[in-house]
């Protein structure tokens, strides 16, 4: 914006003495200055247009690509703490918006799996050459990926700031939510959901338990969270310690009477003795070397290249011992390159001065994250499940975070007035129901009082990884998408006797896309008219500042027959900056001060908006709607961290069998 004096008139063009008042020049400067603290305010985290991914190496040429966000999100200034984050918007909105929030466990292993071998729109080949994923949750939500917690994959923070509990972690990802929120408007009015596997079991509980407890909190931003999805998740420790003895007896990995069967019935015994003992229950080294005795005893030594043992992730395959897993999946070998390749670092706008690479899971900040006085996520989902609903699957081959162990938290959770499916208190159980996609077996749904447990076959540890149709028609049916307001071909899916889609292309001349189509409308307004407020407040303080400087000069005229005077050269102006400016505010992480990442300003993108685009998504600048032209561990296995001090009670020490609810 430029700010000129009025055209001086010729008998002007003499120097003249003007007096200018103090307390006017003090009062333009407190104008000019506010205009520019509220500009740095609203810009303070960067602008969208910043995070802009304009082009991705290796895309298929075939394949028009959705729009993308990525970079980092200062949150901790103070230890130059960031979290990186990567956005795909949907490719169709169905009924209404959605937004779906992916987080991936360890602690400490990336979202970049869920982004490049699971749920996002792309899985990474030889060469680095990218292929559509065929089960991207992209269709009806967007999906923002975040490394989770700061120094996790492209995340980054000082060596000696990691993080040490579940509360803190929460605390964290608010902060990153709030400034995300704050530069994407836009997608405030969409259903919000989280999802993620493995650890974040205990993540997603503790991150929506503090999004509704701003409920009591309308000082604070509201976010309309409609539910939360939890795959192969590590949620209750004692119940899943407990369970892989039986997992494995029920497998086929072990044979009960068996020498090998007996020498890990002791280590499994040892476990029980430590955890009636009341110990915290976070990481208990002698639970944990039941699963380390399994893979131990259950090894094929007739290979010639070698012992071989079973993958703890995916009991149908094996692996070199001691490995048993942690290089698994195969797209490992592809994606790790392909996140160290200085052009795709450049396209998410990581800085390539930064010294070491992505890694899958970062050991430093499994070690620091012990979480020894957070309790397990488990003591949350009662409170959560009274005001959103939960969705927890399994894979069926998963050993580490098994179906067995969930099932059994499942059944003793009390919440809802009831216990475990019970469909009413002290009643029968809510039945299982066979789940058919396109014709086949795909697994069960169970639900009742809000809860929905969902068991897939043929998957391991990953859900995705292994059947992303399934999965993708599992989120679908989660978040109530209606296929009628999308346009698109529905798949063949039935939950016990309810279908959800027969196969043809839903009938649209009913009206019900012009419904949807204003529900889009609204939403988006109601969105920028929050985004403007602010720039319409900045506005009025500055012209109401000016109005006054003018007034008081006018006065001073009067009264001293002084004449306002122009500059002394026409093109003279004062200029206001917009404010704009990078994501890290400027600061740099010194070479001693971060060895895991580091972060220098971004490469700023222009968007560039397609006609079909402008109505869903405009950009907003300043209050107006605009369209514009423009190495550690490979893979940590999910880490124990709970403690349950409630738990002191004995355990039973015999094996647990699965409950045939």
């Amino acid at each position: 914006m430029r700010i000129r004096s009025p055209s001086c008139a010729p008998a002007c063009a003499a120097p003249v003495s003007v007096r200018r008042p103090r307390n006017v020049v003090l009062l333009l400067t407190a104008v000019v200055a506010l205009v520019l603290l509220a500009a740095d305010l609203t810009y303070a985290g960067g602008s969208a247009a910043d995070y802009f991914v304009s082009s991705l190496p290796g895309a298929p040429s075939d394949f028009s690509p959705p729009k993308m966000y990525a970079g980092h999100i200062e949150i901790k200034p103070e230890h130059h703490g960031n979290l990186f984050f990567w956005m795909f918007e949907n490719e169709h909105i169905a009924d209404k918006p959605r937004t779906v929030i992916w987080l991936n466990g360890g602690p400490g292993c990336s979202s970049m799996d869920g982004a490049m071998m699971e749920v996002g729109p792309f899985r990474v080949g030889e060469g680095g050459k990218l292929r559509v994923n065929e089960g991207r949750w992209n269709q009806f939500a967007n999906l923002l990926f975040v490394d989770n917690p700061i120094g996790t994959g492209f995340s980054f923070v000082d060596t000696d700031s990691y993080l040490h509990e579940l509360n803190e972690m929460a605390d964290d990802f608010m902060a990153f939510m709030d400034k995300f929120f704050d530069m994407f408007p836009q997608y405030l009015v969409d259903d919000l959901y989280i999802a993620g596997e493995s650890y974040a079991g205990m993540y997603i509980p503790y991150i929506a338990d503090a999004i509704l407890a701003r409920k009591n909190n309308t000082d604070l931003r509201q976010y309309p969270l409609k539910g939360i999805m939890i795959g192969n998740g590590w949620i209750d420790p004692v119940k899943q310690y407990l369970s892989y003895v039986p997992f494995a007896l029920s497998m086929g990995i072990l044979e009960d009477g068996t020498d090998a069967a007996k020498k890990v019935d002791v280590a499994y015994k040892k476990c029980v003795d430590t955890l009636n003992q009341g110990v915290p229950v976070i990481n208990v080294p002698d639970c944990e070397k039941v699963l380390d005795l399994i893979l131990d005893v259950t090894q094929d030594m007739s290979q010639k290249d070698g012992r071989t043992c079973r993958n703890m992730y995916d009991l149908r395959k094996f692996d070199m011992f001691p490995a048993c897993g942690s290089t698994w999946p195969d797209d490992l070998g592809y994606v790790t390159p392909y996140l160290r390749d200085a052009e795709v670092l450049s396209a998410l706008h990581i800085s390539p001065e930064k010294k070491t690479g992505w890694v899958e899971c970062a050991g430093a900040v499994s070690r620091a994250f012990k979480a020894k006085n957070s309790k397990p996520s488990v003591d949350l989902l009662p409170g959560i499940l009274e005001q959103i609903p939960v969705l927890m699957f399994n894979g069926d081959q998963d050993l580490i975070c098994n179906h067995l162990g969930n099932e059994d938290l499942i059944s003793q959770m009390k919440f809802n007035d009831g216990v475990g499916f019970e469909e009413a208190p002290g009643g029968a159980w809510a039945p299982r129901e066979t789940w058919l996609y396109e014709g086949l077996p795909a697994g069960i749904y169970q639900s009742a009082r809000n809860l929905t447990y969902v068991l897939i076959y043929n998957s391991s540890h990953m859900v995705p990884l292994d059947v992303p149709l399934e999965s993708r028609d599992m989120l679908h049916r989660f978040m109530n998408v209606d296929y009628r307001f999308s346009g698109t071909v529905p798949p063949k899916s039935s939950v016990g006797d309810v279908a959800s889609g027969n196969g043809t292309v839903p009938d649209t001349d009913s009206g019900t896309d012009e419904d949807a189509d204003k529900k889009i409308q609204d939403a988006t307004r109601a969105a920028y008219f929050r985004a403007g407020e602010l720039a319409l407040i900045i506005v009025a303080l500055a012209a109401t500042g000016f109005g006054a400087f003018v007034l008081y000069q006018r006065r001073q005229a009067r009264k001293g027959g002084y004449r306002t005077v122009g500059f002394a050269k026409r093109d003279q102006m004062i200029r206001l900056e917009d404010g704009s400016r990078a994501m890290s505010s400027g600061t740099t992480v010194d070479d001693d001060q971060d060895n895991v990442n580091e972060l220098d300003e971004l490469v700023v993108e222009s968007p560039v908006v397609t006609s079909d685009e402008i109505e869903r998504r405009m950009i907003y600048d300043a209050g107006e709607i605009l369209t514009e032209d423009e190495d550690d561990d490979d893979d940590v296995p999910p880490t124990r961290r709970s403690t349950d001090s409630s738990r002191s009670g004995d355990i039973v020490s015999s094996r647990r069998q699965s409950s045939d609810h």
